[in-house]
């Protein structure tokens, strides 16, 4: 059963704190998950969220941290020394470790790495360091199990019992050459079913997916995703296996990236939430809001070429709003679906293929929603057999020139290394709105001659 923080648990935390009852708070907080814990701790003010973090075991508070919100996780640190803080990432992963230590100042995190008591975790941490947060080797573990292709299974299996010791998963067993070169993995099955004096070079599977410590996280997870695969090696620059990448890294890869893409679509220029400062909120929503403030500018200038046809046909102005809503509606569509394509990798053919092919679906569409716009427009709002033309003709125009343009840009900006999800933003709306009015009144103008 999922645990819940509620009012009366918060309550009787409080007052176990209050009372500095910290035997009966910690065997309360026991036996919950580290996920729980963080849970709770940020429903509470900071120094009561403090307090427990310092009773219990830095076993628990390490996992804890990582489960933090930001703020809250920066404020707790901020309380604990050096000393206290390199106890916690002795307990931790190596690249879990290097997050933590990545969000100090300088002058804490050169303290901290000082007092962590493993020398080999410390420099580990200090390499992941000097990777790019958005790289293969900036998610990267180094904890992982790696056997020499001379040794034999015996001697594999004493080798692995030792590195096991620290790692609390093993995904797979990779085998590298007397210079740490990556050659292929090992299969558990053959391990157990082979002689113990046969040389792993004779059992180690030699084809196998890896990452270079410079490839981009996101290009890690579709390698991942395309093969199903719960870890990957990542290799350096001369193919030595350097470190890892687990399922549950990709996972975070995968949200951080549908998060950021979803703030784009909305508009949103920066990585924010909802309880980040005013001022930080604004600064990411302004620019978008400003330049839907100037498309809104160029289309009453749009509107204003067309006064003098407001006196004879004012039924058409009517229809204004709903041939903007439709070329705005009709281009997020099309570039939703050529932006999750391209986030994906799926897409294929050429461009040219696909501008026919959105041209005939958007003609298809068009013509539907125009049929139904013309007789209800017709019957229920009393337009002439004319105006209902040109509303209608207008609409299969509006809908494929805003489909082409919802195809278009995403393809463009992918091209030259802008990330396409702006265009499902305010920018393909505003453009198409201002194209669809565009197009209506001129269709309107070259028919009526006004």
């Amino acid at each position: 059963m999922q645990f819940k923080v509620s009012k009366e648990f918060l309550e009787q935390v409080t007052a176990l704190i209050e009372s500095k009852n910290d035997r009966d708070l910690e065997l309360l907080l026991t036996d919950l998950h580290h996920a729980d814990i963080a849970e709770i701790l940020d429903e509470l003010d900071f120094d009561d969220a403090t307090h427990i973090f310092k009773i219990l075991d830095s076993e628990k508070t390490a996992e804890i941290l990582l489960e933090l919100d930001e703020d809250l996780r920066e404020n707790i640190l901020s309380r604990l020394s050096s000393k206290e803080i390199a106890e916690e990432l002795d307990e931790l992963e190596t690249n879990d470790a290097a997050d933590i230590i990545a969000e100090l100042s300088q002058q804490i995190k050169e303290e901290v790495i000082s007092e962590l008591q493993d020398v080999e975790h410390a420099k580990d941490i200090v390499d992941l360091l000097r990777y790019d947060e958005d790289t293969a080797g900036g998610i990267m573990h180094k904890e992982l199990v790696k056997v020499n292709e001379n040794w034999n299974v015996l001697t594999c299996v004493k080798e692995m019992r030792i590195q096991a010791e620290n790692i609390s998963r093993v995904h797979s067993i990779y085998v590298v050459d007397d210079d740490e070169r990556l050659k292929g993995r090992l299969s558990l099955k053959d391990l157990l079913t082979t002689s113990t004096k046969t040389p792993i070079k004779d059992i180690y599977i030699r084809k196998l997916n890896f990452a270079k410590v410079d490839d981009e996280d996101v290009e890690v997870a579709r390698t991942m995703q395309k093969y199903d695969l719960e870890a990957i090696p990542v290799v350096d620059e001369l193919g030595r296996l350097v470190g890892r990448i687990t399922i549950d890294d990709i996972l975070d890869v995968i949200k951080d990236e549908a998060d950021k893409d979803y703030q784009l679509a909305a508009g949103i220029s920066q990585d924010v939430e909802a309880d980040d400062s005013i001022l930080e909120l604004t600064r990411a929503r302004l620019p978008w809001l400003v330049l839907a403030l100037l498309g809104g500018f160029i289309t009453v200038r749009v509107l204003g070429l067309f006064e003098g046809a407001m006196e004879e046909h004012g039924k058409l102005f009517f229809f204004t709003p709903l041939v903007a809503a439709m070329a705005g509606n009709v281009g997020v569509q099309s570039s939703a679906i050529i932006v999750q394509g391209l986030a994906n990798n799926t897409l294929s053919g050429s461009t040219f293929n696909r501008l026919i092919k959105e041209i005939t679906l958007s003609l298809l569409n068009g013509v539907i929603l125009a049929s139904i716009l013309f007789v209800g427009g017709h019957f229920l709002l009393d337009l002439e057999l004319v105006e209902g033309m040109i509303v209608s003709g207008a609409l299969i125009s509006v809908i494929i020139i805003a489909s082409l343009i919802g195809t278009f840009i995403p393809l463009l900006l992918d091209k030259f290394g802008v990330d396409p999800a702006l265009a499902t933003g305010p920018f393909i709306t505003t453009s198409n709105d201002i194209c669809g009015i565009l197009i209506y009144f001129s269709i309107a103008k070259a028919v009526l001659g006004f």
